[in-house]
């Protein structure tokens, strides 16, 4: 049996990632958005839509994005924990406040939705993250961050 192509990986890669954050994502969102933000079950609905046709293009560049910054930090538990946060927020709360504002959040709906998603996210970071390398796992890839995740190799 012949190792799998660079392409086979790279989408490999794309199914992981994309599936763990439409699980990951859609499950937290729904709980801020709907006791957090206030937002109707309807809104609910339409972001979660919505966010998860967006999670399809963001969701590998996320886990790259991860990777990237993951590789500083160090071998305890606070790092780690600091830079999946890092990450989670730095890249995740600007796509999630333009969701919601387009699902219906407004004034200040839009800026508790949006404070509650940075905050989830800050206390999310790395427990996704370790749910992102779990899925990854799943789908016979290494995990990210915590050692360089090569196509390569």
């Amino acid at each position: 049996m012949q190792p799998p192509t660079e392409r086979t990986l790279r989408r490999t890669a794309f199914l992981a990632d994309t599936t763990a954050l439409i699980l990951f994502f859609t499950t937290t969102g729904i709980i801020n958005e709907r006791f957090i933000a206030g937002m109707t079950w309807d809104q609910v609905l339409h972001a979660r839509l919505l966010g998860a046709v967006l999670m399809i293009p963001v969701a590998r560049p996320y886990g790259l994005w991860r990777d990237w910054l993951m590789k500083r930090a160090g071998p305890g538990r606070a790092s780690m924990l600091l830079w999946d946060s890092i990450a989670l927020v730095s890249f995740q709360v600007p796509i999630y406040a333009a969701i919601i504002a387009f699902s219906g959040a407004s004034g200040g709906g839009l800026v508790r939705g949006t404070l509650g998603a940075a905050l989830m996210m800050l206390l999310l970071g790395r427990p996704y993250g370790a749910f992102l390398n779990g899925v990854r796992k799943v789908f016979g890839l290494p995990p990210g961050g915590e050692k360089p995740m090569s196509l390569n190799s």
